[in-house]
């Protein structure tokens, strides 16, 4: 019988900070952080935290088309940053959107207006000056303040009752916007992409993963082979050995991401996901079916623990950053969209926390 097919598992590095001042990003660009980029007709969802009910920030956003598929494809993954939401999973979200090829990458997106109202900053560039522009003549809605004026001096209305007319009739159905909500946006930085069995042994990641298990070895009791000892024995032993709490599941975790220690995000849809600590029982059911179809879903990607310490604040806020040890992302197995939908399809996402956080940092 033939031998199946090895998984081809994908890593995702930090690459670099993404500076909107230098650096344009489109719903094709692998990040972390900053603004979500939607593909172009698609509506601008505004994520709120299903626990706390505050505004969700961006974690990733991971361009992943499938071959064979005339879609452009992107997941966005959210979390509320607010203290004790970002262990639990009902407080992240994924969203996955898709876009064809005919459809102009650089056409803004323009939402439904009963989905959304837009902000100030949705217009243009200049979009902070918008409430200025009677100063041209203009009276913000499109009117020109002058013009209407000298058709009512044509009327032959007296001055001061003109004055009286066109002031209260341009402004009593003017409103002052409601202060928009601080969103929180952590600081972006590209995400680059390579195959796992393509990472080397640069003597940095080697004498850094050889610190982690030794660490690892000294505080749970454990006895680990060193990285560059290969042979049955040695991975027998590791796998038969037993932490003194007994999560031989998280020693497996470490012995993985022990190849490639700086890895923030591992792909490889379809594969078996990498368990951080022991899954529930109920694995299987609690993947719900694809919330648009009613098809099952698959593992496609996780969010990896060296995510964590890189996760600030663009406003240096204080408030506690994310904490996680893995967060398991499964998508509809047919990837299924409606042509011509405006609305990205939420999928599943499954939050397991660190069993030992600090090894991570």
């Amino acid at each position: 019988m033939a031998a199946a097919a090895p998984e081809l598992r994908l890593l995702g590095l930090s690459d670099g900070e993404l500076d909107s001042r230098r650096h344009r990003s489109s719903y094709r660009t692998n990040k972390v952080g900053g603004q979500p980029d939607w593909p172009p007709l698609l509506s601008r969802p505004s994520p709120r935290c299903a626990g706390c009910g505050a505004p969700l920030a961006l974690v990733v956003q991971v361009y992943c088309p499938l071959e064979d598929s005339p879609y452009h494809r992107t997941l966005h993954l959210f979390a509320c940053a607010a203290a004790g939401c970002s262990g639990r999973s009902e407080c992240w979200l994924v969203l996955r959107s898709q876009a064809l090829d005919e459809e102009p990458a650089d056409t803004p997106a323009r939402p439904a207006v009963a989905q959304e109202a837009l902000s100030a900053t949705d217009w243009c560039d200049t979009a902070d000056d918008w409430g200025m522009e009677g100063e041209d003549g203009g009276d913000g809605w499109g009117g020109d303040v002058q013009q209407d004026v000298q058709v009512q001096e044509e009327a032959a209305v007296p001055e001061t009752e003109v004055t009286e007319v066109d002031i209260s009739g341009g402004l009593q159905d003017l409103r002052l916007t409601e202060p928009q909500e601080d969103v929180p946006v952590f600081c972006p930085f590209f995400i680059s992409v390579v195959e796992e069995s393509d990472v080397g042994w640069e003597e940095d990641g080697l004498e850094h993963a050889q610190q982690l298990l030794r660490e690892y070895q000294r505080r749970e009791g454990v006895e680990v082979g060193e990285l560059e000892e290969s042979g049955g024995s040695r991975e027998e032993k590791y796998e038969k050995t037993r932490a003194r709490h007994g999560d031989v599941v998280f020693s497996r975790f470490m012995k993985k991401i022990s190849l490639c220690p700086q890895q923030i995000l591992c792909y490889c849809r379809g594969g078996n996901p990498l368990f951080i600590s022991e899954p529930p029982s109920n694995m299987a059911q609690l993947v719900s079916v694809c919330s648009s179809c009613g098809g099952p879903r698959t593992f496609e990607l996780q969010l990896m623990p060296a995510l964590v310490s890189l996760l600030q604040r663009k406003d240096s806020s204080a408030e506690a950053e994310l904490e996680f040890g893995t967060v398991l992302i499964y998508t509809c197995t047919k990837s299924c969209w409606t042509p011509g939908s405006h609305t990205p399809v939420k999928e599943f996402c499954f939050v397991q926390t660190d069993p030992d956080q600090q090894l991570f940092k």
